[in-house]
């Protein structure tokens, strides 16, 4: 759902795929190819959210800040489940894992890969391709040319998903019973097989 607040209204390009269960709110610009999973909250009433082209923002994710700050994903970031951006200045082509936690006046460098639960705290500064794990977030190692190809990558699938979802995504009653030809499912285990 979209809300205008204090007579902003949120602008997102027409080749990005917001959730309908996702919450974008007042001073919000999400740039091409973008990915915005259901209960996600991007939340612009007391200062601005950018999101350049190409980024993913997965479900269950928050991204607000402090009053008159702008939060920037830079193009290619990735943003997995969970996690919480809060005026944080995202490199471009970054992981951030799921659940992580970027404070204020963070500015995570280009390519760098957040770990999963990582809590990165108010302004800390962190170099281009830095691998950051751990409660308080600390650099272990820098990101290698192979980590960077295989977040890239992964990525190109997030930027290629709102075309499917606008394509194929649509409401529907469940079925009851598993198809013989059920594309896509565990041939392994199914709950109804007896």
């Amino acid at each position: 759902m979209f809300y205008e607040f204090n007579n902003i209204k949120p602008v997102v390009h027409p080749s990005s795929f917001v959730h309908p269960q996702a919450v974008v709110t007042g001073n919000v610009i999400i740039g091409k190819d973008c990915y915005i999973g259901p209960g996600a909250a991007l939340r612009g009433d007391w200062g601005q959210i950018v999101l350049e082209d190409g980024c993913n923002v997965q479900e269950n994710c928050t991204i607000h800040m402090f009053p008159g700050v702008t939060v920037l994903l830079k193009e290619g970031a990735h943003i997995g489940h969970g996690a919480i951006i809060h005026g944080a200045t995202i490199g471009k082509n970054c992981l951030v894992g799921m659940n992580a936690v970027i404070m204020d006046n963070v500015q995570l460098g280009d390519e760098s890969i957040v770990g999963a639960l990582t809590f990165i705290k108010e302004g800390e500064i962190i170099p281009l391709r830095s691998v950051i794990v751990g409660n308080p977030g600390k650099i272990v190692k820098q990101v290698s040319d192979e980590m960077i190809s295989w977040k890239t990558e992964g990525t190109k699938l997030y930027q290629a998903l709102p075309k499917d979802c606008f394509e194929t995504l649509k409401p529907c009653e469940p079925l009851t019973t598993i198809p013989e030809n059920f594309a896509n499912q565990p041939k392994t285990y199914s709950p109804f097989k007896k």
